[in-house]
């Protein structure tokens, strides 16, 4: 066979169900070959970039890869915005692209530039394929490297020469390992610091959105009622509505939940990554007693020195600290300023339930109707700019990975391929993408490809007509900001002509109402509100106010 149908095969052989993304003739072979394919789905993206980010929320999702595919040249270097997006925030991807034939890769030639070194510092792996019988090797080890934790992206050349190349050899049959567990001996050391431990509190990152690191951390919890601070991305990863969830931490200035890691005197992190929510910001004075568990090592950091590290699996991890617990049981803490803090954000999630101003919308009206019309596994994705920080600290999780948030490499543009993507993925699920007026026009292109596969989701856009975040930055630090205002399209008229159904509301008492026809509808729906964005200045004068009342 040809090596592109060799390619395809083991694809196939690795369980990979879907390539997204814009071919060029540079991987025309790969295309046909890819026709041929009854397990998996080519879909066609408006844009590159559009490809990466759904790549990136199938392998959020379900934990293995998906293909983004695009050409040699420009079409390699759209993808390269999502590629990173994935990689930093630990989606396993399989990278796709072509290239020109190899003689005349040496020499100035059309398009041609060093793709594989593009790709390097953003992916776990970056390869050329030199050799057709080389294929069945090159893609075991991708895959291999793209699952294996932390997962990230791995990116694939296939020169279009090599492409049509006779070869002989066959796909490798994928072989799963068991990943390494922690030591008796550490998880000991970690169990008698938590033993002497008066106030520990746990910062879930987002390894722990990994199913059974969650089932773990829950019966961690329910014994012992240790309070769990999630990461941006690790919502869900404790319920909710338990005692012990202490919703999330991450935004610049100081926080509720800020407070209860002061009053910490052992803080156990569990799966978490250091884009997230650096150690400066909540162990400033560098004198916290750290637990590390986690799949690597820690990252070298002088606010972020654990006393012990337990690297391995995480939900192993978690089951011996369980054992342990069974066995020997744990005192009593003094967690009375956990319950106080919950019980503060509590009231500030629901201050503004019954908010019924009309003409603007704040931020935290229509995130609790958001709360109000998604179910427990229902899927909410959230773009880049203002309204993430509000969605961080308003919009919490029954279950893991049902509120998809960018923040390792943060970019916009994410929230309206990320929500067709996850349609795909569960479809008998509501998917919600909330993005600003700024991020949504960035991939708005990406509303045909939604409409052409019938996917349902609604995407909730924000409307301030800035770029909201930077003048919220700009403000704090300078007391005004920059010319960042734009225009908008006539919403429910581009909604028409995408095929889309439309709606505009701008009374609060209004939205849920709005939000449960758009679901009710077949095919995607586009929601628009005027947010209300004097908020922004209000939330960050709460937070300079909020101190400590335990």
């Amino acid at each position: 066979m040809k090596a592109s149908d060799l390619f395809v095969q083991c694809l196939e052989s690795e369980g990979i169900e879907y390539i997204f993304g814009v071919p060029g003739e540079e991987n025309a072979d790969f295309m046909l070959s890819l026709e041929e394919s009854d397990s998996i789905r080519f879909v066609l993206t408006r844009h590159e970039q559009g490809a990466a980010f759904m790549a990136e929320i199938y392998g959020r999702l379900t934990g293995n890869p998906a293909g983004c595919l695009g050409t040699l040249g420009p079409g390699a270097s759209n993808l390269i915005t999502g590629v990173a997006d994935a990689n930093m925030d630990r989606a396993p991807m399989l990278v796709l692209t072509g290239q020109g034939s190899t003689d005349r890769l040496h020499k100035e030639s059309h398009q041609v530039m060093d793709v594989v070194g593009m790709f390097d510092p953003v992916t776990k792996w970056a390869e050329t394929v030199r050799h057709g019988d080389t294929i069945p090797e090159v893609v075991r080890k991708a895959v291999r490297l793209a699952r294996t934790e932390k997962p990230g992206a791995v990116h694939i050349e296939l020169p279009e020469d090599l492409a049509k190349q006779e070869v002989t050899s066959a796909p490798l049959a994928p072989r799963r390992f068991r990943r390494a567990v922690p030591d008796d001996k550490i998880v000991d050391r970690a169990f008698d610091l938590l033993a002497n431990a008066k106030n520990p509190v746990i910062i879930a990152g987002n390894g722990c959105i990994r199913r059974r690191a969650s089932k773990q951390l829950r019966m961690f919890c329910e014994q012992t009622n240790i309070g769990v601070i999630s990461t941006f991305m690790a919502k869900g990863a404790v319920d909710m509505d338990s005692p012990y969830c202490l919703y999330t931490v991450g935004l610049g200035s100081k926080d509720r939940m800020n407070l209860v890691i002061d009053e910490a005197d052992l803080v156990m992190t569990l799966g978490f990554d250091m884009v997230e929510y650096h150690p400066r910001l909540w162990n400033p004075e560098k004198d916290k007693t750290i637990i590390h568990a986690d799949f690597l090592p820690s990252e070298i950091d002088e606010h972020y020195h654990p006393e012990v590290e337990i690297v391995g699996d995480l939900a192993h991890f978690l089951w011996m600290l369980n054992e342990r617990l069974n066995d020997r049981g744990l005192p009593e803490f003094n967690l009375t300023n956990q319950a106080q803090a919950r019980q503060g954000m509590t009231e500030d999630l629901e201050e503004y339930a019954e908010d019924n101003q009309q003409g603007v919308i704040r931020p935290q009206k229509a995130l609790w109707d958001c709360r109000e019309v998604m179910g427990p596994e229902d899927i909410l994705l959230s773009d880049v700019g203002a309204h993430k920080m509000w969605i961080a600290r308003h919009y919490h999780c029954h279950e893991p990975n049902t509120c998809l948030i960018p923040n390792g490499f943060c970019s916009m543009g994410f929230a309206l391929p990320g929500a067709i993507a996850a349609s795909l993925v569960h479809p008998e699920r509501r998917v919600l993408g909330i993005a600003g007026d700024a991020g949504f026009l960035m991939n708005v292109q990406e509303m045909e490809t939604a409409t052409r596969l019938g996917t349902n989701l609604v995407m909730l856009v924000w409307e301030d007509k800035e770029y909201g975040l930077i003048a919220w930055k700009q403000e704090n630090e300078f007391g005004r900001h920059t010319d960042l205002s734009f225009s908008n399209p006539d919403w429910l008229g581009l909604a028409q002509c995408f095929g889309w159904h439309g709606h505009w509301c701008d009374e609060s008492s209004e939205l849920q109402s709005v939000l449960e026809t758009a679901f009710s509808e077949s095919g995607p729906s586009l929601v628009v509100i005027p947010i209300d964005y004097r908020e922004n200045p209000l939330l960050t004068q709460k937070l300079g106010e909020i101190t400590a009342s335990f």
